[in-house]
């Protein structure tokens, strides 16, 4: 991102300070809150050839905003590559996510040699405002633990949403999580490309029918979308 943008972030943030805190407190008590979906976190489906797959992240990896797994993130990516391959697959997420609390989370599973593992993280990362180069750092750790810990073949990783799109932050809240989330998306995916991870921008239309009833997480349309996106990725490499 441009230094025009990042001095605009920086004096609407010194500006607007007192404003944007009062807007993200309102909408943290009255957001609704949408549970994660039930079904199974872990199965095998498909024929072919074998493909050990992980999902982790935040609650868009976990499915919220679907009514069940099957219609969810991982639902709709292991239906996807089922087609192709022999799919053992393993979801490892939770609501309220952000980089720095899912290394504990996967640490605390039994790690084992994966194909592909596929991050959804970022949306809490912004809403927490961590500083960019703490994010950075957290993300080469993250990265790290499944290159070596998981012995992930690949690692492939959702980009961030545009928050300046998303129906439930008020203005200019969404604005301002909206200039942010370009400039930390751009930032992750120089330093993916650096570290020999996948990054997919993420270029979905957030309309209405495409979004949870919350105004805040991706409804089963856009997961139908991330599965055969990320599946494509898989699937042509």
């Amino acid at each position: 991102m441009t230094p025009v943008f990042v001095i605009l972030e920086t004096l609407a943030k010194l500006l607007l300070s007192p404003f944007l805190t009062y807007q993200a407190l309102r909408v943290r008590k009255t957001a609704r809150r949408l549970p994660e979906p039930p079904g199974h976190r872990s199965g095998a489906s498909g024929q072919g050839q074998p493909l050990t797959l992980l999902i982790t992240g935040d609650s868009s990896a976990a499915g919220v905003g679907a009514t069940h797994q099957t219609e969810a993130l991982s639902g709709q990516l292991v239906q996807a590559l089922s087609t192709s391959y022999h799919v053992d697959w393993q979801l490892v997420a939770r609501t309220g996510n952000t980089t720095r609390t899912t290394l504990p989370l996967l640490r605390a599973q039994e790690a084992h040699p994966v194909d592909v593992a596929f991050v959804v993280l970022g949306v809490n990362d912004i809403t927490s405002q961590i500083p960019l180069k703490r994010l950075l750092r957290q993300r080469e750790h993250l990265y790290a633990h499944l290159f070596n810990d998981w012995q992930a073949k690949r690692v492939i990783v959702a980009g961030i949403p545009p928050l300046r799109k998303f129906p439930l932050l008020p203005q200019p809240l969404r604005w301002f999580l909206g200039l942010q989330a370009r400039r930390f998306d751009t930032a992750l995916s120089q330093q993916a490309q650096q570290m020999g991870v996948d990054y997919i921008p993420f270029d979905l239309p957030l309309t209405p029918e495409m979004m949870a009833e919350d105004g805040f997480h991706p409804g089963p349309n856009t997961y139908y979308l991330m599965g055969q996106t990320v599946a494509q990725r898989i699937l042509h490499r």
